[in-house]
């Protein structure tokens, strides 16, 4: 059930492509994929089907669902270059986890913090704030939390 649930994000994620951005059925969409990236974990743990498989399903679901966001977020935003070069630094240091956690374990490895949890959620509640809050602040707030989790997520990589 739980890996259904997940998949229901990913169809989500590519139903939101076809979506103009801050009409009723975007924000539908987009918080019915936050719930369910809320819930898949949950389910899992409550039904005793925690797997490797739903981990991985869990993390590919996030990497769509963010993809998605960034390609219907960024063309009506005017980003300033540091904070692409920011988020590119965070990039590179998840990527550069993933190589280390390959490297050492001979597996894909992902890290399913509190402060991964923390980062994902301020990432989500960010198109709900846009139309109040500038940029600039949510930016500096959002990346100070990733750059944290990727490098504690490249600590845990690391010392496991």
């Amino acid at each position: 059930m739980a890996n259904i649930i997940t998949c229901i994000r990913i169809a989500f994620s590519v139903v939101l492509l076809g979506c103009p951005v801050f009409t009723p059925v975007f924000y539908l969409l987009y918080i019915a994929a936050g719930i369910s990236d809320m819930i898949d974990g949950a389910v899992a743990r409550k039904t005793g089907t925690v797997s490797e498989l739903g981990s991985r399903l869990d993390t590919i679901a996030d990497i769509v669902f963010t993809v998605v966001c960034l390609i219907k977020l960024l063309p009506l935003m005017e980003v300033p270059v540091w904070i692409y070069i920011w988020i590119s630094v965070i990039a590179i240091i998840k990527l550069l986890n993933i190589v280390m956690g390959y490297i050492r374990r001979k597996e894909l490895v992902a890290v399913h913090s509190v402060i991964n949890k923390i980062t994902g959620c301020l990432l989500f509640i960010f198109p709900l704030t846009m139309t109040f809050l500038d940029l600039k602040y949510s930016a500096v707030v959002i990346c100070t939390v990733a750059t944290i989790a990727a490098f504690y997520e490249g600590y845990t990589v690391l010392s496991e």
